[in-house]
């Protein structure tokens, strides 16, 4: 039965399992929400699994779907790179890039896309420096390093840098199984500070979560801070607190096994901007070129 999954059906559950709404789904892909549910429906029923949690608020992916989302990926990724491989100069490329990259998108985005980077370009050596977003731009200034990777959202607007945003990854409020507000459709802020507030302070989380709770005339009541990701989780799960985090760096379970789940809070944060910083007068090897060019393209896809 897998043999009649189309592409088309993989399309439409990557979009409702990265927005995590049947209806955002089909505003992305341009079809009616019928259509979406549909061919998720039928996708569980060729794979005989379940791939999402019905939810008042959106779906979730169950585990199965979760690592079948991965899979589904991979596919969609290698049909991009294959037609769009005769626009690039593959195997005539050699030499090497320098690029800094932060601590979030060094974890959560860059892995995948520098390993189709380097399928396509086997001979451009990677020189990858892990900085925090304001090493990175002083590192470019310098010319140091020709190309970086951080949170755009973050960045300084008075700097003059060149700026590319590759993904722009939604923030969702993260909560343990079971909790009350997963039975209300649309959560608020104010809703949200109301419970104990667990801050991420790494990759300057404090600056750009204060920023918009400010935005909005509130504040987090702040049971807990950490730099570490998993710590953060394993609180959520255990249910000391809740916060607010990007898609980019979600995962359905703590390393216990536990539970986490995510609701959107419609218009009440910006979503988290992630992209390529370079001087933009300083001269470009074809290799850093390269680079630039693939990450815009394969982000794009």
């Amino acid at each position: 039965m897998a043999k009649d999954v189309t592409v088309r059906q993989l399309r439409y559950f990557t979009a409702a399992a990265r927005t995590s709404r049947l209806s955002m789904a089909a505003t992305d892909e341009h079809v009616s929400q019928s259509a979406v549910t549909n061919a998720i429906l039928a996708l569980e029923a060729q794979l005989g699994i379940r791939l999402f949690d019905r939810h008042p608020h959106g779906v979730t992916l169950t585990p199965e779907g979760h690592h079948f989302h991965q899979r589904a990926r991979e596919i969609l990724d290698a049909l991009d790179d294959a037609l769009r491989e005769p626009g690039f100069q593959r195997y005539t490329l050699r030499g090497s890039v320098r690029i800094a990259a932060s601590y979030t998108v060094l974890g959560y985005f860059l892995p995948e896309l520098l390993a189709r980077f380097r399928r396509r370009y086997p001979d451009i050596v990677l020189d990858l420096v892990d900085m925090d977003r304001p090493e990175i731009e002083a590192a470019i200034t310098s010319g140091d390093v020709e190309l970086g990777v951080t949170l755009l959202s973050n960045s300084d607007t008075r700097n003059t840098l060149s700026k590319h945003v590759l993904v722009k990854s939604r923030r969702q409020l993260w909560v343990p199984a079971g909790h009350p507000l997963l039975e209300q459709a649309t959560p608020s802020l104010a809703d949200v500070s109301k419970l104990p507030y667990i801050l991420l302070e790494m990759d300057e989380g404090e600056r750009s979560t204060l920023g918009y709770w400010r935005a909005h005339g509130l504040q987090p009541d702040i049971a807990f801070r950490t730099r570490s990701m998993e710590a953060l989780r394993g609180l959520v799960a255990h249910g000391f607190g809740v916060t607010i985090l990007s898609d980019m760096v979600y995962r359905p379970w703590s390393l216990e096994g536990k539970k986490i789940e995510a609701i959107p809070l419609p218009d009440a944060v910006p979503p988290m901007d992630a992209g390529l910083l370079w001087h933009p007068r300083a001269a470009m090897a074809r290799p850093a070129s390269a680079f630039r060019d693939f990450m815009i393209h394969a982000a794009g896809s």
